[in-house]
């Protein structure tokens, strides 16, 4: 019983650093978020750090694959709604969750602290892959439309588009209405008329999961 509490407590800890180090990337970049800095804000020692991470590379990594965890757990929906509601959480949590700012600021930065590492592309990829083979199964595509081709293209979509929402409006203001109007077009090509008329792709479905989402438990 002793050993649960350690476990729980190294969890906690892990948690603090991954939570602390976010917003400091979130704030300064890789360049700018030095350790001392991190530390300061987990109130937590070197010793700490160095229990959990190798390196201020490697703490950059696992808050780089720590994206998911932001908006995964949240649509509760199937097929390709599923997918859609998912890239509205995903705008939404962009502008409210440090841990998924800083992922995405850290992945678009890595080359410049000598980091080339896919895999933060490649889980959404994957993410989105059994995503749409569910709406394959249930007959939502159309012929020709490829799960895994379609994961990648809505990743590739969504990197730029979150890229040019950040230049061009305060604190991502507009990503929600971008993804909005990236399904309006891309729906009719990839889904079956019958799922393009039932799938919500709309500002009050947006608000509906946000308000969801604000109303889950933090993870």
């Amino acid at each position: 019983m002793a050993q649960r509490p350690k476990q729980e407590r190294a969890v906690q800890t892990r948690e603090s650093l991954l939570r602390a180090a976010a917003e400091v990337f979130d704030e300064a970049g890789f360049a700018g978020a030095s350790i001392s800095r991190i530390l300061k804000r987990a109130g937590l020692t070197a010793g700490a750090l160095y229990f959990h991470f190798d390196s201020k590379e490697d703490l950059a990594r696992a808050v780089m694959n720590a994206q998911p965890r932001s908006v995964v757990p949240w649509p509760e929906s199937e097929g390709l709604q599923r997918l859609v509601d998912l890239t509205m959480v995903w705008a939404h949590q962009l502008q409210v969750d440090p841990l998924l700012r800083a992922g995405v600021r850290l992945t678009s930065e890595q080359g410049s602290f000598g980091v080339k590492d896919a895999t933060p592309y490649e889980e959404w990829s994957q993410i989105m892959t059994e995503i749409l083979e569910v709406a394959c199964e249930k007959g939502e595509l159309q012929a020709g439309v490829e799960p895994g081709e379609l994961a990648e293209f809505v990743v590739e979509a969504c990197t730029g588009m979150q890229t040019y929402s950040a230049a061009a409006s305060e604190g991502r203001a507009d990503l929600a209405e971008r993804v909005v109007r990236m399904w309006r077009l891309l729906l009719p090509g990839v889904a079956v008329p019958a799922v393009v008329a039932r799938t919500q792709v709309n500002p009050e479905r947006f608000r509906k999961l946000i308000q969801t989402a604000g109303a889950a438990p933090a993870h």
